[in-house]
């Protein structure tokens, strides 16, 4: 039987997760992973998300592809599945304190960028897909985040914030189902793992609906910094309990 805690904040998590996703086109696992992280063990909660993520990723693309930046999605593809097999690798050979002080780290950082980041832009050249998709699919595997290495490329090969909501979950599709396939060969998807996630579903489901709704309401920019500001905490408090 879950404890209190997992039964009252776990769903709660996922809710604010997705809402966060219908509003940003990205951020779900930024949020999911780090705060389920001190509910679950870190080696269960990357594969649980994942099974969540591919579900809301599939609908949006569906749902935005006509916005998608095709001309700077295809350039990346191959890279990140790249980068996807060396994150699967890392996942299963480093012990979990290690990954969890990792994602600690990364979080935080993520944090603080988005917290204090201008709207600048600079522009990046073609060849940074190799880069940018390698490392993006290796933290995207081994974190389960991504997200914002894919803003950074897409608003330096001149998307617009349209473009990035709707490209974003096509690029996440891709990287979703390449993990599963790679976790599921590895054996990461215990009955647990699955019937969690299946208990989790319909927040995940009602979290997109307010997302999408509040996407209406809400500037992405205001959405970006409040990300950040829980990265930030998130990350710290990941930081703390690796240690």
């Amino acid at each position: 039987m879950p404890s209190i805690e997992i039964l009252i904040f776990a769903p709660l998590i996922v809710l604010a997760a997705y809402i966060i996703f219908g509003i940003s086109g990205f951020g779900s696992t930024l949020v999911a992973i780090p705060l389920l992280a001190h509910l679950y063990p870190i080696k269960f909660v990357i594969p649980m998300v994942v099974l969540l993520d591919c579900i809301a990723t599939i609908r949006q693309a569906v749902k935005l592809r006509s916005g998608v930046y095709k001309q700077e999605l295809l350039p990346l593809l191959p890279f990140m599945l790249a980068g996807m097999g060396a994150g699967v690798f890392l996942l299963i050979r480093l012990p979990a304190e290690i990954v969890l002080l990792c994602l600690g780290v990364f979080v935080f950082a993520y944090g603080i960028y988005y917290a204090l980041r201008h709207d600048s832009v600079f522009r990046l050249a073609r060849w940074t897909a190799a880069p940018i998709g390698l490392f993006a699919g290796t933290t995207s595997a081994l974190f389960g985040v991504g997200g914002p290495l894919y803003v950074m490329y897409l608003t330096g090969r001149g998307a617009t914030p349209d473009h990035i909501r709707a490209t974003l979950p096509v690029i996440f599709s891709f990287t979703t189902v390449g993990r599963i396939a790679l976790f599921a060969a590895t054996g990461l998807f215990s009955e647990s793992v699955l019937l969690t996630a299946a208990a989790l579903l319909p927040m995940m489901v009602v979290g997109l609906y307010c997302g999408n709704r509040l996407h209406l309401n809400l500037s992405r920019e205001n959405a970006v910094r409040i990300i950040g500001g829980l990265l930030v905490v998130s990350g710290i408090s990941l930081v703390f309990r690796a240690l």
